[in-house]
């Protein structure tokens, strides 16, 4: 399986996982952008695209079947597998393109080597009309949606969870995730705003450096006259505590299950979003956003899309969001929304699975 960039690596993850536990079949990944290893997950960098390097790629692995994601054509990789007679498909077909660094391929190029696809598996009409129109045969192009992508929710421990959810009760509470110093302001001030409307109102902050954890626990404390507790130092959040400052990356886990309402922090003054929005809107957590997505641009266009995400513009709209967002109903409604966004396509991918076992058959 090929995927041009993680984004699209998600859903053939997905894939990949059902056909192994499934079918029992091992799969390789290859993609340019650099991803988390996975335990028994074969994953690797895509091949130069000239013959000589797709031919060793390809004597090497020696595949069943060759997928490709989103649309993305390796001429050289297409080529050599036409030759060998072996099952090309394309799954979540967008649009049909070359490898981005590479040009000058000569006219009828992109006709030819899409006309061999035995399956040109598309998101919407669109693209379908986009794919046949460069070439693919009209038998082989089929209109199947979004495929489901592997989960983005993180574990925690369910003791410890079910034990600060008690401890918590009926606190409202909202999550600072990741958060840079240059933002810690803005946070700052919402939950100084928030306060006035829940006095109850906690705060659990992880803050993005966390050697950051002490200097923004102890500014809580001398400038705003917070009660802080930290968790680096075992302290709990008890009823007086307004502000619990952990300084882990490893529980996010945990707090996306106990906050309502995060923000993902980076996305108002820093160098973009740095936790993958798909995390919080997979554990049922409101999210909240600035104008800067980072790497998450495409992932924040479908929460948008879908109205379960709230984008922020300055520090006045996070503590207008973070105030509105304090009613459970609408808190709620907006994580519905993220969820059913971060959990859509399990049918789509139970269509593909067919395909590609039928093609493997020989009666694709």
């Amino acid at each position: 399986m090929h995927a041009p960039s993680a984004e699209s690596a998600r859903a053939l993850l997905e894939l990949g996982r059902r056909l192994k536990e499934e079918d029992g079949l091992p799969f390789l990944l290859t993609c340019p952008d650099p991803l988390p290893q996975r335990k028994g997950t074969l994953i690797e960098l895509p091949p130069p695209d000239n013959p000589q390097d797709v031919r060793a790629f390809l004597d090497h692995w020696r595949p069943d079947i060759a997928i490709l994601s989103d649309g993305e054509i390796r001429p050289a990789l297409v080529h050599e597998a036409i030759e060998r007679k072996l099952p090309l498909m394309i799954v979540a077909g967008r649009q049909p393109s070359f490898l981005r660094e590479r040009d000058g391929w000569y006219p009828g190029l992109m006709r030819g080597l899409l006309a061999e696809f035995h399956a040109v598996l598309t998101i919407d009409e669109p693209s379908a009309r986009a794919f046949r129109k460069a070439g693919a045969t009209l038998s082989a192009v089929e209109v199947t949606g979004k495929l489901e992508e592997e989960s983005a929710a993180l574990p925690c421990l369910e003791a410890e969870r079910d034990a600060l959810a008690r401890q918590l009760a009926t606190r409202p509470v909202w999550l600072a995730a990741a958060l840079p110093e240059a933002e810690e302001q803005a946070v700052i001030a919402a939950h100084r705003a928030a306060l006035r409307l829940a006095h109850r109102l906690l705060l659990i902050v992880v803050p993005a450096d966390p050697a950051r954890s002490l200097p923004l626990a102890e500014r809580m404390e001398k400038e705003e006259g917070w009660t802080v507790a930290l968790r680096a130092e075992e302290q709990e959040p008890d009823p007086e505590t307004e502000v619990y400052v952990a300084d882990s990356d490893r529980e996010f886990g945990l707090w996306y299950r106990l906050a309502p309402v995060t923000y993902l922090g980076g996305s108002l003054a820093g160098d973009g979003c740095i936790r993958d929005p798909l995390e919080p809107a997979a554990l049922g957590s409101a999210i909240l956003y600035g104008p800067r997505p980072g790497p998450h641009g495409v992932v924040f266009g479908r929460l948008g899309a879908a109205r379960a995400a709230r984008a922020v513009g300055s520090a006045t709209d996070l503590a207008e969001a973070l105030g509105d967002l304090l009613s459970p109903d609408r808190a709620a409604r907006l994580a519905q929304a993220a969820w059913a966004v971060a959990s859509d396509g399990a049918e789509v991918t139970d269509r593909v699975l067919t395909k590609i076992r039928n093609i493997m058959d020989g009666e694709g």
